[in-house]
């Protein structure tokens, strides 16, 4: 019988074997998976969505044949089942579904089989298309979570004293807000000493991050894109450098299912996604770095000519309505006592003049790596505010004011918040004449702690 045959007989209940896996028998293929914890180190994780496609990634603990049966929520005879993907060694066991063809603007349920046996994941897992509304409709609302600093105790590899990390319930407070996705600011992943040394490390700490329960709730609650900063990148404040770059950037490609990563000729996290009628430009901060005690000058760079040439093509022919930069150090910030773009002044004034003699409308920032939340309002002649949205901790330890973040004239007031893990959210909403964004910061408990709204026409460019 061939694949879009059996296709037919599958139900939400019962798969029989030739419909899961023609190489099973009937028996095995009915079975329940008895131990999860024995199968499933972790996700399932929603990745990159688009309009008629998306992936799921998840990790097992052994060599298996893993696939998906997905279907449209509440139309169990549109069920499918997604190619085989063998989890082994080499691949560190990991899965990647790339799921295409699929309903724009519709809601997919899905259960996991591994070796033809369905794992028991308690609620049934599920992902989302993107709606199909341009000609046709307002652009959609959408809500996106975003977060830096994720701090996984682990007392054999972690310094003596206090753990740095904790308040993990986090996760679960974000997953309880429904984000249709989360952004991922850097520091998702706290490599220790003994990590940076070797592959095998790196993907130990990435494994031993991803196993927390409170975090695997939160992976298969929505799609997720990401990208680095310091410390998932090597060690603290690495730069190009660092002697295993390469090897980490292939474990971060390894561990998130964003949609691309770099170009062809130039390797990295950077990439841009999508969602609604907003377009977000993830940025490497790392890889390409100069040393931040490196002499200041044109030749010393954050992300690199060949980077920043891909950015400024990717704003010039983007038509979104918001087009947000997320890097993972603060973008924005006049007051740069630690790590910043603004450290690197003559690559952020060509980016700065960039957005201004093009006429770029609707730019602002994210950013991440402080331990301290606060929206910065940068004010440049002839250009429209540059909004940077600094989002951080979610587990690692949280800062407390300094003269420099107390004082700091950009920032817009009461903003500011210290000694608080938290997170952010962006919700954008109106109709296509009257577009806005959201900014929300709240903790663990739901407490928000401020919000404020940008509207598309504040990041315009006055006619000529």
């Amino acid at each position: 019988m061939k694949r879009r045959d059996f296709i037919s007989l599958l139900s939400t209940t019962t798969v029989s074997a030739v419909a899961l896996a023609p190489h099973l028998s009937t028996a095995s293929a009915q079975q329940v998976l008895p131990d999860i914890s024995q199968w499933l180190r972790s996700g399932p994780m929603p990745g990159h969505c688009e309009l008629t496609e998306t992936a799921i990634w998840l990790q097992t603990r052994r060599a298996c044949h893993a696939e998906l049966r997905y279907w449209k929520r509440g139309v169990p005879d549109s069920a499918r089942l997604s190619a085989a993907v063998e989890a082994t060694a080499a691949s560190d066991y990991i899965a990647r579904f790339n799921l295409a063809q699929l309903q724009f603007g519709t809601r997919y349920d899905y259960e996991v089989y591994l070796d033809g046996r369905r794992l028991p994941l308690g609620q049934t897992p599920s992902f989302q298309t993107q709606a199909m509304w341009r000609y046709r409709t307002d652009p959609p609302p959408f809500r996106i979570a975003i977060g830096s600093c994720a701090f996984i105790n682990d007392a054999d590899y972690d310094r003596p004293g206090t753990p740095y990390g904790g308040g993990y319930e986090i996760f679960s407070a974000i997953a309880r807000q429904q984000p249709d996705a989360m952004l991922w600011l850097g520091d998702n992943v706290y490599l220790r000493e003994a990590d940076c040394l070797g592959e095998a490390a790196m993907r130990y700490r990435y494994a031993q991050n991803r196993e927390l329960p409170e975090l695997r709730e939160l992976l298969s609650a929505t799609h997720h894109y990401a990208i680095w900063d310091d410390h998932d990148f090597g060690p603290n404040d690495s730069d190009r450098a660092f002697r295993s770059r390469g090897t980490s950037l292939r474990v971060f490609q390894d561990y998130w299912a964003n949609a691309t990563y770099g170009t062809p000729e130039t390797p990295g996290v950077f990439g841009s996604f999508e969602w609604s009628d907003v377009e977000f430009f993830l940025l490497d901060n790392r890889y390409y770095r100069s040393p931040n005690r490196a002499l200041s000058g044109s030749q010393k760079v954050m992300f690199g000519a060949a980077q920043m040439e891909w950015l400024k093509d990717a704003l010039v022919s983007s038509n979104a309505t918001f087009k947000i930069i997320a890097g993972g150090n603060q973008m924005m910030n006049p007051l740069t006592p630690f790590e910043a773009f603004g450290n690197y002044p003559t690559e952020q004034s060509q980016l700065i003049d960039f957005i201004r003699a093009a006429r770029v409308p609707g730019v602002l920032f994210l950013s991440g790596d402080r331990h301290m939340t606060e929206l910065i309002k940068r004010v440049e002649p002839g250009l429209y505010p540059l909004y940077d949205f600094t989002s951080s901790p979610l587990t690692s330890g949280a800062a407390r004011p300094a003269k420099e973040e107390v004082d700091n004239p950009a920032r817009v007031p009461g903003t500011l918040v210290t000694g608080v893990r938290n997170y952010g959210l962006l919700e954008a909403s109106g109709t296509a004449k009257d577009r806005k964004l959201l900014l929300r910061t709240l903790d663990a408990t739901g407490k928000q702690w401020w919000q404020h709204e940008i509207k598309a026409s504040e990041l315009q460019f006055a006619p000529k």
